[in-house]
């Protein structure tokens, strides 16, 4: 798969969009984050930001996190006890985590499905959380 890149000048303007103040550790946590598929935590996302900008705290990443979150742009994963992971990419989907090697892998879920149940009410948030053992731990 391709890596795909962007420009500080595009995640400005996308975070301006957003109402969001475009610091520099707003940029970059926020292009690491459309970057990679990890599903990274808070400290790592410290570490890999922390390359571009070494006077960096651990409070600067939360509440950027936590701004992030807030204004829908990342999606918070509580696959985890205790644990809280990050997700760039916002579209619809799931998450299967396997026990054996600690992976998180992005699944597509048709989650139309789901809320086509729901009669009344409104959905304000969704989260789809598999648990189990990926194949290449299967063939180990």
């Amino acid at each position: 798969m391709e890596k795909i890149i962007f420009s500080d000048r595009d995640i400005k303007n996308f975070l301006v969009e957003k109402d969001i103040k475009p610091t520099l550790i707003r940029i970059k946590t926020l292009e690491y984050l459309w970057s990679t598929k990890e599903h990274p935590d808070a400290e790592k996302i410290y570490k890999e930001v922390g390359k571009f900008i070494p006077t960096l705290s651990m409070t600067s990443i939360y509440n950027t996190l936590n701004t992030f979150v807030e204004k829908g742009i990342i999606t918070a994963i509580k696959i985890e006890e205790g644990v809280v992971r990050y997700d760039g990419d916002i579209k619809s989907h799931g998450h299967f985590k396997c026990i054996k090697c600690g992976k998180i892998l992005d699944l597509d879920i048709r989650q139309e499905i789901f809320k086509s149940q729901i009669k009344e009410g409104e959905v304000l948030e969704e989260h789809i959380y598999i648990i189990g053992i990926c194949k290449e731990c299967l063939k180990k």
